[in-house]
């Protein structure tokens, strides 16, 4: 570093005599100003990690933490996470370590480290925030709702189960919120693959998904339209249907446009769904009369 300096210094009475430009002597000096203060860190860094002193470590780490270089104070919690072990300070470590981990955005981990925090100290000052940001942590590797919502489904349970352990959390109000929003993913999954087998032709799986759509998702926004999904499929089920199933299918969908406009008697779709049914009604008479004597 002594070097470092002098090189510097010398720099600087160059271009006093005008032999470097101004702008440059900047550079040159903020490169080596920069450079020394790495040095330090750096050798900062590398004694704490082959001190002993545990104390000495914690300072660091907690400096570090500070200035959100997660990537450095981790392997120091690491090693204090051994030599504090069974020890009054065993907990703040863990705390450390588990809320460094969240700080890296890698969720997975993070997740993990934090609910083994609440495992392992259920009784701590620490034990809610890090329940809370574990269950967040999940909520936050909720893939797009066309892709597998397991993480969305494990992200929800686990909120849930923070309000069930923190009923009077200040927190609670946020995660009834992220359970609305995983909820809504949901929702709109089971909605889109509803209409995937209306859209593939399959009559018979999208009546039957848009009916447990609509018993899934009551008070759903897309209600409205899966119900009139829900008979359109209906009635094209029956009109494709074979003779021994085709009455049968028929008054079903007949139900359905019922269903349909009762729940929404104000519905833009209703004259569509009026249509329907005469359709369905008409074909319905020309099967009775083939099947009278």
């Amino acid at each position: 570093m002594t070097h470092l300096f002098r090189r510097h210094l010398n720099i600087l009475s160059a271009s006093v005599k005008g032999s470097l430009p101004v702008k440059r002597l900047t550079q040159l000096a903020f490169a080596g100003i920069s450079c020394v203060l790495l040095l330090t860190a750096c050798s900062e860094y590398n004694k704490a990690l082959k001190s002993t002193d545990a104390n000495y470590k914690m300072q660091v780490a907690e400096k570090y933490m500070a200035k959100e270089s997660w990537d450095r104070a981790i392997p120091l919690l690491e090693e204090l996470i051994v030599l504090k072990r069974g020890t009054a300070e065993s907990e703040k470590v863990n705390y450390l370590h588990a809320k460094c981990n969240w700080g890296m955005k890698d969720y997975t981990i993070a997740a993990y480290y934090l609910s083994n925090f609440v495992r392992t100290f259920p009784k701590s000052v620490y034990a809610e925030e890090c329940a809370f940001l574990s269950a967040y942590a999940r909520s936050l590797n909720s893939p797009n709702y066309e892709l597998d919502q397991t993480d969305t489904r494990d992200a929800m349970d686990q909120l849930q189960l923070f309000l069930v352990r923190y009923p009077t959390s200040n927190l609670k109000d946020s995660c009834n919120a992220i359970i609305d929003k995983m909820r809504t993913k949901l929702e709109v999954k089971s909605f889109h693959a509803s209409e995937q087998y209306y859209n593939m032709k399959n009559y018979q799986a999208a009546t039957v998904a848009f009916n447990n759509f609509n018993r899934e998702w009551p008070n759903s926004k897309f209600r409205e339209d899966a119900m009139f999904h829900a008979l359109r499929s209906q009635y094209l089920l029956a009109v494709g249907s074979v003779e021994d199933k085709k009455v049968e299918r028929l008054n079903d969908a007949i139900t359905a446009f019922h269903n349909f406009a009762d729940a929404f008697p104000q519905s833009v779709l209703l004259e569509d769904a009026l249509e329907l049914n005469q359709e369905i009604e008409a074909a319905l008479a020309i099967e009775t009369r083939k099947n009278t004597p």
